[in-house]
């Protein structure tokens, strides 16, 4: 793999650089490089932004409205957009319930939602797990029963991401209880305000509404909202799951993290020099970063490979890009000593303009630590990863 770039990449880069530098409103971007909270509106905001630029959907194929990027290209973008501190395109849409309506939704499918997905029309979320069900997915047991033209759809998802914003949930449901239980499972689109959704807010330990449950009681749900065909859902979800383990590396944004780690490390102080020349931290900073090398040009090889679905080197991606990016917060923690320990939900919600302690740049860093412990459960706990590439790489 040639990792120089040629003249019209670097043309892009400047071209993208230039229009995140002029269109990237300043106070989203502070937010994100300050760790801060962002609000449903501000995504939205983003979203809209590039949208019109034809560009918040790079991975899709100009047929259904994406820029044709080459996969250098597409990388490109995401490190500029990392490098900026850009709020991240919620996936749920873009990334991952729409490659899936592509590959196997009917045309109907396709000319109704994916428009709606580009212009944010529609917010999605996400009805995979489940109490019980997790990373044993195919024990899933919520229900749809078919009444004539309806499925009617009972049971409840868990860890819904951002549900309480969403217009429509993309859901796993059983269909037939008397199969193999990957064998009975489908793929519905479900409007989250039909009659007998209700979502239950899961607070964190941030504070922070950022998950709930959803409960389905008798929901009716259209037939013409099942994707593909009854019974292969297993073979669906797979495919999003490829795609949302693919996204979750996010070498653009820990790219950013690394530099917010070193700008702490070389301001916090040890022995009355800056941390960053301490040689114990600089050797877990170096060791970190090539890590970080190391992934980006793994990420590259994968892209490269964009005419195939993702196999189980999506699932390499996943364990090595969330075990960074937790490495990346508990690094921020130590830099900044007990600084980390105050908590101060007004600041982080963008209410407060300065911290209510000495240093901005620590007062989101502890409740930042707490929310990244999830990354190594969600889109398929890493345990479950190191599963598939033993069963599908090495044969095992």
């Amino acid at each position: 793999m040639d990792l120089n770039y040629s003249a019209e990449e670097l043309a892009f880069r400047d071209e993208v650089r230039a229009f995140l530098d002029a269109h990237l409103p300043a106070d989203l971007q502070h937010k994100v490089r300050k760790h801060l909270r962002l609000s449903k509106d501000d995504n939205v905001r983003w979203h809209r932004i590039l949208a019109d630029k034809g560009w918040v959907a790079p991975g899709w194929p100009v047929e259904f409205g994406g820029p044709g990027w080459t996969p250098v290209q597409r990388h490109i973008f995401e490190d500029e957009c990392g490098r900026a501190g850009t709020p991240r395109i919620m996936p749920f849409g873009v990334d991952m319930v729409a490659p899936v309506i592509m590959a196997f939704g009917n045309q109907a499918q396709k000319d109704y939602y994916l428009p709606r997905i580009l212009s944010c029309e529609d917010w999605w979320c996400q009805g995979y797990s489940e109490p019980g069900a997790g990373s044993d997915l195919a024990s899933l047991k919520t229900t749809a029963v078919r009444e004539g033209d309806s499925y009617i759809v009972n049971g409840q998802k868990t860890w819904t991401t951002l549900a309480q914003h969403a217009d429509m949930i993309f859901c796993l449901v059983r269909t037939d209880s008397g199969v193999r239980k990957q064998e009975g499972i489908s793929f519905l689109l479900i409007d989250m305000h039909s009659p007998g959704v209700t979502v239950r807010p899961i607070i964190m330990l941030d504070e922070d509404h950022e998950v709930n449950e959803v409960f389905f009681d008798k929901v009716r749900v259209p037939v013409e909202n099942l994707v593909g065909q009854e019974n292969r859902g297993w073979t669906y979800a797979k495919y999003l799951l490829g795609h949302e383990r693919t996204g979750i590396a996010a070498v653009g944004r820990s790219k950013r993290e690394l530099a917010f780690l070193k700008s702490l490390a070389a301001r916090e102080r040890k022995n009355g020099l800056p941390l960053i020349e301490d040689p114990l931290f600089a050797g877990k900073l170096a060791s970190l970063e090539i890590e970080l090398m190391a992934l980006e040009m793994t990420v590259l090889r994968v892209l490269a490979r964009a005419d195939k679905a993702p196999g189980p080197e999506a699932s390499v991606l996943k364990v090595r890009g969330t075990e960074i990016q937790q490495a990346l917060t508990e690094l921020m923690v130590e830099a900044v000593g007990p600084m980390a320990l105050p908590f101060d939900p007004a600041y982080l919600e963008g209410e407060r303009d300065h911290s209510a302690f000495d240093d901005d740049d620590a007062a989101a860093l502890a409740g930042h630590y707490f929310n990244y412990r999830k990354t190594s459960i969600y889109g398929g706990s890493n345990e479950i990863q190191r599963n598939i590439i033993t069963q599908m790489i090495l044969g095992l």
